[in-house]
């Protein structure tokens, strides 16, 4: 797709405050049932529980936006932009029905907070600057300029630790007694500070019958994240922090560019245009430690006790998993686009790159479009693709510690060039190659109608991917070969599968003559969309199945719907204006957690197609509509009252408990949606907007 950015340029401004909220009643969160609080410590936990709807209110949202622009002299510009927005948190979870505290008959499991879990939108605070200027020193050169500053604060909240939760356990108080650090437990909070920077400035113009624009642009993003409302229970309860500098993640681009273009007069059709360019790029990603109680392993973490080290629910990065690693590119590209006769246009284009990291590519595209008559045109192309690994896919890594037998034990991501992922067979990964199809048509049959068709077909090769966590006998044989001690889980990015893409994208849009009350136009488009696996990659004696399980494979091919439909229709009548838009997403797979033997994840399953397996759900093809009014009551105001998702729709409530004898466990009681619902689980979002010219 092509993203046409124009930045503002003009004179004057507007200022425009926003308001919204949640304003919904979410779908049944609880399954008719008794479950068993008297005994035990399970999660089968014995209280009577019914379905219900349950209202909620939240999710505030401040906006507060201004733009303005001015005169730079005779001959320039700059034109600034400011926002905040503040939005509190959502929460859509269920009822936790699991006992919460350790000791049975505990009274105040009659008045537990049963939904003391968060799940839903985090707490966000943004605020962004934005800048674009521009000089024209003469009619064949102007300099420009535009750039961002922005800062974000904001949390989200982790799984709820019950009082009687291991993860709460003071054993420094008693080891022979469950005393909690936290009495009624607790909601660990993730909370990220993150800050964005980019500049660009550029020269442009024509000299000798040639267009160019030569640019710098740089660009960061510095994450850091401090957990909160937490412990180390490695620590003991005294010793430890409840808030914890867990360390952060920070990345940096430069590049320049050089784009040249001129028209061509070679005796060969209408028009005939070439253009060539360059660039050079310098990247960078770091990963800064946190505190040393963010990530220690205390004297509890020892048998035993065998506590988890590190900040619950983020354990921070350690010494070792900080990185500092760059790379540079340069690249070359040419282009000729030609207008052959009045019915024929067609493309040619390639381009060279080296990486410093991994080596040269080239890539190519051939297109062309032919009008076969007026108002009926036929498209196609052909070309190559490709993705450098990312640096955080080379280089990222982040470990925790589990106590097993006494041992401590790593597990976690490491880098493909680490020892733990070499003796487990890592290669240094290698560029995702592409081969790219598409046709299409065109048809204008009449003023005011218009309608593309196309299909494409998309082939990846070496496909980037992180495997499962590979732990077993052989996994500690390979690792103990290598002289790789204290490790028995770990997972890294592979160029695991190869995968193909195929689909076809209708659009179609008619502006209704006007008839006296106003002007219609409307808008239908329609996406059906596969995705297989064609190939698997083995090595090291893995199978292909255990690098990439079921789970992650249909998430791949499964986890979207494959077809998606959205209609629109936008009506303006002098003040007035409406915006009416509604979407239907199609069927979504979830497949099983479980195995039908063990209860596991199913590795060996991994062939089952969908629904074949106890545990499988599809959550079900749904409408989502939104609804817009606007009015100006003077010509420099406008006030707009809306709705997202106007029908208050919701996914499909997941199954908990045992259903049809498979125990789904009792999470899904208080996370009662799944996260890859294609439109979320929020609800319904109302707002109201005033905007004012000045």
């Amino acid at each position: 797709g092509v993203i046409n950015v124009q930045l503002k340029k003009g004179m004057g401004g507007r200022a425009q405050a926003t308001f919204g909220k949640y304003i919904t009643k979410m779908e049944d969160v609880g399954q008719v049932g008794t479950v068993s609080l008297t005994t035990g410590l399970s999660d089968n936990p014995t209280i009577s529980y019914t379905g219900e709807d349950r209202k909620r209110n939240d999710g505030d949202t401040y906006t507060f936006a201004s733009n303005f622009g001015l005169p730079l002299g005779e001959s320039g510009y700059v034109n600034l932009t400011a926002e905040y927005k503040d939005r509190s948190p959502t929460n859509r979870s269920g009822p936790d029905i699991r006992r919460n505290y350790f000791a049975a008959g505990d009274p105040r499991e009659a008045n537990f907070n049963r939904y003391a879990h968060r799940y839903g939108d985090g707490v966000s605070k943004d605020l962004n600057f934005f800048v674009n200027a521009g000089y024209e020193f003469s009619d064949t050169a102007e300099f420009y300029t535009f750039g961002s500053y922005g800062v974000r604060d904001g949390n989200g909240a982790g799984f709820y630790r019950r009082s009687s939760d291991v993860r709460n356990r003071d054993w420094a108080a008693s080891t022979t007694t469950f005393v909690p650090i936290y009495a009624d437990g607790f909601l660990p909070l993730i909370a990220s500070n993150i800050v964005d920077i980019s500049a660009a400035a550029g020269l442009r113009g024509a000299t000798g019958g040639w267009d160019y624009d030569l640019s710098a642009v740089y660009g960061s993003n510095r994450l850091d994240y401090t957990i909160e409302n937490t412990v180390n229970t490695s620590l003991g309860g005294v010793a430890s922090a409840r808030r914890f500098d867990s360390g952060g993640l920070r990345s940096g681009q430069t590049s320049i560019n050089l784009d040249i273009r001129r028209d061509l007069d070679i005796g060969i059709g209408k028009s005939v245009s070439f253009a060539f360019g360059g660039e050079y790029r310098n990247e960078n990603y770091k990963i800064v430690a946190g505190e040393l109680q963010s990530y220690v392993n205390g004297p509890f973490s020892a048998a035993p006790f065998n506590a988890a080290g590190g900040a619950q629910v983020f354990p921070g990065f350690r010494p070792a998993n900080e990185t500092d690693v760059s790379r540079n590119s340069f690249a070359g590209y040419a282009e000729l686009d030609a207008d052959l006769t009045d019915q024929l246009t067609v493309q040619l284009a390639g381009r060279y790159e080296h990486f410093s990291d991994f080596g040269d590519t080239i890539n190519g595209k051939a297109a062309a479009r032919f009008e076969v008559i007026d108002g009926v045109a036929l498209r196609g192309s052909v070309s190559t693709g490709f993705r450098a690994p990312s640096l955080a896919q080379q280089s990222f890594a982040a470990t925790s510690t589990n106590n097993v037998g006494g041992v401590l034990i790593e597990i976690g991501t490491f880098p493909v060039s680490s020892p733990v992922a070499i003796a487990l067979g890592a290669q240094p990964l290698k560029p995702e190659k592409s081969i790219n199809l598409g046709a299409g048509v065109t048809l204008t049959p009449f003023s005011g109608l218009s309608i593309t068709a196309d299909y494409y077909n998309i082939k990846i090769n070496d496909r980037i991917t992180l495997t499962e966590n590979l732990q077993g006998t052989d996994v500690l044989a390979l690792l103990t070969t290598a002289g790789v001690t204290g490790v028995s889980s770990a997972r890294f990015f592979i160029n695991g599968i190869d995968t193909k893409t195929s689909g076809l994208d209708i659009v179609a849009s008619y502006r209704v003559p006007e008839f006296g009350l106003g002007q219609f136009r409307v808008s239908v488009g329609y996406n059906l969309n596969d995705t297989k696996i064609s190939d698997r990659r083995v090595f090291s004696g893995f199978t292909a199945q255990r690098l990439f399980a079921r789970q992650e494979s249909f998430r791949l091919t499964e986890g979207q719907p494959k077809n998606k439909l959205n209609v629109g229709l936008d009506w303006d009548y002098n003040n007035f204006g409406l915006t009416l838009r509604t979407n239907r997403y199609g069927e979504v797979f979830l497949p099983s957690g479980f195995s039908t033997v063990t209860g596991t994840n199913p590795t060996s399953d991994i062939t089952k197609a969908p629904g074949t397996l106890p545990g499988d759900i599809f959550l079900s093809p749904k409408w989502v509509t939104d609804l817009e009014f606007r009015f100006k009551p003077v010509e420099s105001v406008s006030i707009a009252f809306g709705a997202n998702n106007l029908l208050d729709t919701y996914p499909d409530r997941l199954p908990f408990g045992t259903v049809d004898g498979v125990n789904y466990g009792f999470n899904n009681s208080f996370l009662p949606y799944s996260s890859q619902s294609p439109f979320g689980f929020s609800g319904r979002f109302l707002y109201g907007r005033v905007s004012i010219d000045f």
